[in-house]
């Protein structure tokens, strides 16, 4: 009886696929948003300010051919700070660790310093690479395969699909493309399994999301959030969130006229939240400085940048 079992999951095994793709490219090229797209459901946050995502994030998408962890990395950049020295080294440090890469690009036939960077780290490794021209409901579909052909000359693709992140278009080829590297094998998580980061974690991202799309030019990048008091009832969840800056004259804007802003924020990041936790939110918002805080070892470790940790 046993050999049957044993016999009847190797069967299983080589009909299922499971693995790991990391998502890179330069920043705001639309990463956050095809994962969201690819899973189907909103989890990395997204804004178009480049470098909005951080950390390395983990979702995981599963078919009846097989599961696909994904793992959605900050954009790669000439870093400015020991922030974007982290987020730098959090991208290119997931290349040899998965199966396949997802290397997306914007529909373009100019392939600048910065695509060139990425080309010269592509070069070195044994990963296959699939490039994903993305955003082409953006530029007229006689003008694809010139954008193709450019890239085509730079590096040898396993496969390019071309798809529109936004509009949900080429997601179910991506996907099968995908599937096509993985290797056989039992799934990593469970098929309910979406993500593994905390909710805490999630919902402060969501907050600092909303800080992004409501706050001037100069103060974005130097925002962090964190999560002070999480407590879950039985029908509402009580949360208590710091929105850390950088400048006193920050904290004034943030704060905003008679605190409009900071409400603005709140009641922005609540809708998200109470999706994703599916009941009644009653967030409060705080304001703090912390001068310097991106080239602070300690800081950044605290607010869970830690270049040492790439788990």
């Amino acid at each position: 009886m046993t050999g049957d079992i044993q016999n009847s999951n190797q069967k299983d095994n080589q009909q299922f696929k499971s693995g790991f793709a990391t998502l890179i490219g330069r920043p705001n090229v639309g990463k956050s948003t095809l994962m969201n797209a690819l899973i189907g459901q909103k989890i990395a946050i997204t804004s178009k300010r480049p470098q909005t995502t951080r950390n390395r994030i983990r979702t995981v998408y599963t078919c009846e051919e097989g599961q696909i962890v994904f793992l959605d990395t900050p954009g790669i950049h000439k870093a400015k700070n020991k922030l974007g020295d982290y987020m730098v080294e959090t991208a290119e440090g997931t290349l040899s660790e998965v199966d396949v890469v997802l290397w997306l690009v914007e529909p373009s036939d100019y392939i600048g310093a910065g695509e060139r960077h990425i080309i010269e780290v592509l070069k070195n490794i044994k990963t296959p690479v699939i490039l994903v021209i993305n955003k082409i409901d953006t530029v007229k579909k006689e003008l694809l395969l010139g954008y193709i052909d450019a890239y085509r000359k730079e590096l040898d693709f396993a496969e390019i699909v071309p798809v529109s992140a936004l509009k949900k278009d080429g997601m179910e080829i991506l996907l099968s493309c995908i599937l096509n590297y993985l290797p056989y094998g039992e799934p990593f998580y469970d098929e309910e399994t979406v993500t593994d980061q905390p909710v805490r974690q999630i919902a402060a991202e969501l907050i600092r999301e909303k800080a992004l799309r409501c706050l001037e030019e100069e103060i974005p990048h130097g925002i962090a959030v964190t999560i002070e008091q999480m407590k879950f009832k039985k029908k509402i969840v009580d949360i208590e969130a710091t929105i850390v800056c950088e400048k006193d004259s920050h904290k004034g804007i943030i704060i905003g006229k008679q605190g409009a802003m900071l409400k603005k924020i709140g009641s922005l990041a609540r809708r998200d939240i109470e999706n994703l936790v599916e009941k009644q939110v009653n967030l409060k918002l705080w304001v703090r400085v912390k001068k310097d805080w991106r080239d602070s070892d300690y800081l950044l470790k605290n607010f869970g940048y830690n270049p040492s940790d790439t788990e």
